[in-house]
């Protein structure tokens, strides 16, 4: 099946209460275990590069081994650029291929926003492709993306309706409190997500796709097999999985899912060596980590998401 725009996605998410996984993609194993859980459980998925994927693997590669996925499992699949930072760069995504990027240009007041995210909009349309965009600041850091807490900002619902009428976005990308990374929340401190904001945001926006980024929940059992082969993650705290469920329930059509499956990779990878550190050959630990993230990735489709058994409809 052709990679698709996530537009029917975010449709059938909205109209039905669930929403669909954005996973950042790196290497063949990443993409294998995410569609091989999305196989198991038909689920659509979008498959996404950021500026450290781009850095790390060339996106010409990664949008081939995507393509490839799109083939061999006939699901749908949608093929994102994340956290495009220019005109320049989505374009190049846009021509290459992708069809989703993500302009953020949240960093800039409200009226240059909107001027940039427009003229991104105006040319993916013309390609046929969607856009997503932001308001408000994530705390955290993700690749490119570095935000202080001090300069992290909650989105203002008072301006979503202008900005999604001006831009014409598909998409709108919020802050309530998720934070990019996996050391979201001091160890002791509750977690909590502002479901007021999300909860006005869609009264001022109804029937309109929100995303949440920075969403991943960094399982503690995993965390846990990390610290006990070597690692050193004592305060890796994530987003509650309650509570992006109900999100899902809400407005927000797609949850952004990262650190969980580069936590579950690493903690494969861990044990592998100590159970077996003879071994040399990268098919062999690498193998468990594709394991791992398959089965991080089912449960997030199934528990999480709700999305699992929805491809069909999203076709």
């Amino acid at each position: 099946m052709p990679l698709v725009t996530s537009k029917k996605m975010f449709e059938q998410a909205y109209k039905n209460g669930y929403a669909i996984g954005a996973f950042n993609v790196n290497n063949l194993e990443t993409i294998q275990g995410i569609v091989n859980a999305c196989k198991a459980q038909n689920a659509p998925v979008i498959l996404q590069v950021s500026a450290g994927a781009r850095k790390y693997a060339n996106p010409t590669y990664l949008q081939h081994l995507i393509i490839a996925a799109s083939e061999e499992t006939g699901l749908p699949i949608c093929l994102h650029l994340d956290h495009g930072d220019s005109l320049e760069l989505c374009k190049s995504c846009i021509e290459k291929g992708f069809t989703s990027v993500m302009i953020d240009a949240s960093k800039y007041p409200l009226d240059e926003n909107i001027r940039i995210t427009k003229e991104v909009v105006e040319y993916a349309h013309d390609h046929g492709v969607v856009v997503e965009a932001e308001l408000g600041k994530l705390a955290g850091i993700e690749d490119a993306v570095k935000v202080n807490a001090k300069d992290a900002m909650f989105t203002d619902p008072d301006e979503v309706y202008e900005f999604t009428t001006k831009t014409g976005i598909d998409s709108l990308a919020i802050a309530i409190g998720t934070s990019h990374g996996a050391y979201k929340f001091k160890p002791g401190t509750k977690p909590q997500l502002r479901f007021d904001i999300l909860d006005e945001v869609a009264k001022r926006l109804p029937n309109f796709p929100i995303v949440l980024h920075g969403a991943s929940s960094v399982p503690q059992d995993l965390v846990a097999v990390i610290n006990q082969y070597g690692g050193k993650m004592p305060d890796a705290i994530g987003v509650p999985e309650d509570m992006l469920r109900q999100a899902a329930r809400m407005a927000v059509c797609k949850i952004n899912i990262d650190s969980d499956l580069r936590v579950a990779a690493t903690a494969a990878i861990r044990k592998h060596f100590n159970e077996y550190p003879d071994h040399f050959d990268p098919r062999q630990y690498l193998g468990d980590a594709r394991t791992a993230i398959q089965k991080v990735v089912e449960h997030k489709l199934i528990d999480v998401l709700g999305c699992a058994g929805k491809a069909d409809e999203c076709r």
